[in-house]
Formats: C-alpha cells, sequence, structure tokens
C-alpha cells in the first residue's frame, strides 16, 4: 500500500514530499458529548457541516516545525484549555523548533511533551496559553462504515479547511517503517522503529498539511486523528495527491497513547 507524507516539508519553504507516511488524550481535555448537529429533511437527516465547522474549527491548529533550513507544517487538536495539543509524531520528528497557530491568528511556541512512534502521535504544550477550546472528544468503537465525517487541517498550508465525506472502512493495517519515508525528516526516526495501527478509512479529503487534525463525526465529536492517504499517483511537481482514501488513527487508541505520554 503506498502510503503519502501529509506534513508538508521543504527546504527553505513550505512545500510537499511524498513517502510512506502521512502528515498528529488526556481525560481533562474530553468534552461531555452533545447532541448530534443535524437538520432534519423528510425522514432523513443531513448533517450541518457549518455546524460542525463553527463548533470544531476553534479547536484546530496548524503546527509549524523547523530544523535547520527546512520548514514543515501539520495540523493538530486542542486537548486542554491551557494548550495540551494532539498531533501525529512524523509532524514534529526532527524538529529544532515548534510554533502553533490558533484558528483565530495566535501564535505560540511550543514543546514537545512526548512521542509515540509505534501510533504515530505526539502531544505538544503551548507555551503560556489559556483559555483555549478543548476539542470534544468522541468514542472511535461506535464509529460504523457509512457515518457520515469532516476532516480540518491545513492542508499545503490552508489552515482551517474543511472537508466532508464518509467513513469508507474501519480496521485497515496501515504499516511504515523509517525507510519508507521518502525522505522526509520528520517522518520515522534514527532507531528504525515501525508506525502500525487499525486505521478508519474516510473518503473525506485528506492532503498534505492534514496531518494530525481530526476526523469529527455529526456530533463534532473528534473520532480519528487524520494520520495517511493511499497515493498511487503523483501530482506534476512529484507531490503525492489525494484519491479519496484516507486513513485516520481512532480516537480511543490516541486517548490511551495520550495518557501514557503525559503521565510517563
Amino acid at each position: 500500500m503506498a502510503l503519502s507524507v501529509a506534513a508538508v516539508v521543504a527546504a527553505g519553504l513550505v512545500g510537499g514530499v511524498t513517502g510512506g507516511l502521512i502528515g498528529g488524550n488526556d481525560t481533562g481535555g474530553t468534552v461531555p458529548a452533545s447532541t448530534p448537529i443535524s437538520q432534519n429533511v423528510g425522514n432523513n437527516k443531513a448533517t450541518d457541516v457549518s455546524a460542525i465547522a463553527d463548533k470544531v474549527l476553534p479547536s484546530v491548529v496548524q503546527v509549524n516545525v523547523r530544523s535547520g533550513n527546512q520548514q514543515g507544517l501539520g495540523s493538530g487538536v486542542i486537548l486542554t484549555a491551557d494548550g495540551r495539543i494532539l498531533t501525529n509524531n512524523h509532524v514534529v520528528t526532527g524538529a529544532s523548533q515548534v510554533s502553533v497557530t490558533l484558528n483565530d491568528g495566535r501564535k505560540f511556541t511550543a514543546k514537545v511533551v512526548g512521542t509515540d512512534v509505534a501510533s504515530d502521535l505526539a502531544v505538544l504544550q503551548l507555551d503560556d496559553a489559556s483559555g483555549l477550546t478543548p476539542a470534544a472528544l468522541g468514542d472511535s468503537s461506535a464509529v460504523k462504515v457509512g457515518d457520515q465525517v469532516v476532516a480540518i487541517g491545513s492542508p499545503g498550508g490552508l489552515q482551517g479547511t474543511v472537508t466532508t465525506g464518509i467513513v469508507s472502512a474501519l480496521n485497515r493495517d496501515v504499516n511504515v517503517s523509517e525507510d519508507e519515508g521518502g525522505g522526509n525528516p520528520y517522518a520515522g526516526n534514527s532507531r528504525g522503529e515501525q508506525t502500525t495501527y487499525k486505521a478508519i478509512q474516510t473518503d473525506a479529503s485528506i492532503n498534505q498539511g492534514n496531518s494530525g487534525g481530526p476526523l469529527v463525526n455529526s456530533a463534532g465529536q473528534v473520532i480519528g486523528i487524520n494520520s495517511a492517504i493511499y497515493s498511487p499517483v503523483s501530482t506534476p511537481d512529484g507531490r503525492a495527491g489525494s484519491v479519496g482514501i484516507g486513513f485516520s488513527i481512532p480516537i480511543n487508541d490516541a486517548k490511551t497513547v495520550i495518557d501514557k505520554i503525559v503521565t510517563s
């Protein structure tokens, strides 16, 4: 399976890289479940995407990284009001500087609290942040094939981009080793550890820069962290292009990893 890095990386300016991995819960950041945001149309319910976007966008950030003369970016999810952020490991691995831009434009420096290569997750902490809007974390075990979902992130640096689709499959095996990273300095590590997880598959458009952003359900709850795309073809400039097959780390798995990171 050909996967692509959705963390946008380039030397000197933001660009893209084709590779093996795309581009990253604390219970304190969990918001109680709410009534699904929808409108009645006859006997069916149509998801009101604008209402979901209004609810979730304040909890989604752009993660900016630098290592030497290289820059990269991904997305992230706010877990706590004081600035704990969830993103992908491959977004921040190797970065000497990390900063985060909120949806309202405010910028914060950040430090990496911890990472987990196996699940491709990382936790950040913003410096001197307060009063942020934590995302509502859902229950990924309740997700069903055909559920409507929304992906939010910064594809190509276009912060606050919202795309829609459905859950097209569950429990997809995603396996990425360091040598599949396509030269991306933020994918893999010197120990050659492998990323392996059972993913939620979606046809919501996910591209480079969406890494670490949320996949949310019709209630505006995060049910996955966008991490990889299937990309058998590249664009003329060599970047991987979305063909409507994306993979997200189930949020229940992420909650376990976050607890391990923040308590270690």
